[in-house]
């Protein structure tokens, strides 16, 4: 009983094996990118070129799937949002990081996925890096020269904030 490398802590075989062996369909475009990953992870290249939407595939693909995942170790996979993408949708994207070594270097891979479907099937159709989501402090910055929050009487870059 092998865990499927997707991370969706289910069983390989009830999870992404049937969607990589063409037993049924990705019915999302989560399903496929969790189906993709686990193809990486155990470097089934010929799924990953033949999930790749026919508009975007290019003559030298294979190969390069191929070299590329040869020379990798893919640890896991983190769905960040989905949107669309749905079994009644016919676009959607995936926002994911995947966490994988190269060259003997661990590494995360930060990537928004577009899928599209052709003929009612998912495909993958292109990728892009995510908007950066600017943070916001929930409560106001604490200056340098103010008196320490903690109550010490102390301004705050002699007391907390050394």
């Amino acid at each position: 009983m092998e865990k499927c490398p997707c991370g969706s802590e289910k069983e390989y075989a009830q999870c992404c094996e049937p969607i990589i062996l063409g037993e049924r369909p990705a019915e999302t475009a989560e399903a496929l990118m969790r189906s993709r990953f686990s193809a990486y992870a155990k470097k089934i290249t010929d799924y990953i070129v033949k999930s790749t939407h026919p508009d975007q595939r290019q003559a030298d693909s294979p190969q390069t799937v191929e070299d590329w995942a040869q020379n990798t170790r893919w640890h896991s996979l983190n769905i960040l949002e989905c949107t669309d993408g749905g079994p009644e949708d016919t676009e959607g994207s995936v926002e994911f990081v995947a966490d994988y070594t190269e060259k003997n270097k661990r590494k995360k891979h930060h990537e928004l996925a577009q899928f599209k479907k052709k003929d009612g099937k998912w495909f993958f159709y292109d990728a892009g890096l995510p908007q950066i989501k600017q943070y916001i402090r929930p409560e106001p910055k604490i200056g340098r020269n103010t008196p320490c929050p903690c109550g010490s009487g102390k301004k705050y870059k002699k007391c907390c904030g050394i």
